[in-house]
């Protein structure tokens, strides 16, 4: 396959989310996502949103006095959190230390709401689920899509809604993708270890039932990689979460995004019959009627991704 021109160039908005990105994407959404990180490159923070939407939040009684005893207790919660993404994702500010994002502002929220402060460790995407079943942590963020698989050893407390969808080079014949079947024959590129790569993969016979030939998944660690092949004519399309996808094209020339193929719940995500849940419900709750939970959406210009209500662990959302 021969190179696009503009694939000689690399746009320097390019390589920042590249530097940015040292590590796997988050799924489910999505995703975006979804893991350590490390010092972003001069400029960088300057390109993502820093302004303070959490401080003045206050502890809410009523979601407080439904945690375990021994939470309110030790005031403390462990959070798993992936780190590496591009925004609205969570990534590093310059100082290699600062987490930023839109999981972190929605997590300190909580806890501030609850009376709690947070322990916060940087994990891998692909190892914050197991982690929590063995105890680790107490919770986990990185952007993780509510699927009926995920249902069955996680527990879930959304706070948005995200979803899959495709980009594509600016040259692409694609225009939306709505069935799996225009993608036969192509190199498709996303997040190892994600949703988007169990979808993928489980969707490949499509191309063989219609006699056409199967589309090859293309995995990669890092988002930055996920891009490079895309913008040097190693892959054909990109999947992962929709905003995630809406941010990288903003930030990339010669890319289009295909628009969304699949929405998804996103949530906190807790060990399997976690006594955390109610409280965190009550508490997502309390910060959509205080306004809290507009102003972090609206910092990360995820408007479209506002649910009306918390819940816990619905059931995957089918088009």
């Amino acid at each position: 396959m021969s190179k696009p021109p503009y694939s000689r160039r690399i746009p320097a908005a390019f390589a920042l989310i590249t530097a940015a990105t040292l590590t796997l994407t988050a799924c489910g959404s999505g995703g975006s996502a979804d893991t350590t990180g490390g010092a972003a490159p001069a400029g960088k923070s300057a390109k993502i949103p820093t302004q303070d939407v959490v401080s003045s939040v206050k502890k809410d009684a009523t979601a407080a006095k439904l945690l375990p005893p021994d939470v309110r207790e030790r005031g403390t919660l462990s959070l798993a959190t992936a780190v590496g993404g591009s925004p609205p994702g969570n990534t590093y500010l310059e100082d290699g230390k600062t987490i930023v994002g839109q999981d972190a502002d929605f997590a300190e929220a909580v806890a501030k709401a609850l009376g709690l402060k947070l322990k916060r460790e940087a994990a891998s995407f692909e190892a914050i689920l197991p982690a929590l079943d063995s105890g680790k942590y107490d919770l986990g963020t990185g952007n993780f899509g509510v699927t009926e698989e995920r249902r069955k050893t996680i527990d879930f407390v959304t706070y948005i809604n995200d979803g899959q969808g495709f980009a594509v080079r600016e040259d692409s014949k694609l225009k939306k993708v709505t069935d799996f079947r225009q993608l036969c024959g192509l190199n498709v590129a996303t997040g190892a270890g994600t949703t988007f790569e169990v979808t993928l993969e489980d969707n490949k016979h499509v191309c063989e039932d219609a006699g056409k030939k199967p589309y090859s998944v293309k995995t990669y660690a890092e988002q930055g990689a996920i891009w490079g092949s895309l913008q040097q004519g190693r892959t054909d399309v990109v999947m992962s979460t929709i905003n995630g996808l809406r941010y990288a094209v903003d930030q990339q020339e010669g890319l289009k995004f295909l628009g969304e193929y699949h929405r998804l719940d996103v949530g906190f995500a807790f060990k399997k019959g976690t006594r955390l849940a109610p409280a965190f419900q009550a508490a997502v709750n309390q910060l959509i009627e205080d306004g809290t939970y507009d102003r972090i959406l609206k910092k990360w210009g995820t408007q479209a991704s506002a649910i009306d209500e918390s819940r816990i662990s619905p059931p995957e959302i089918k088009d």
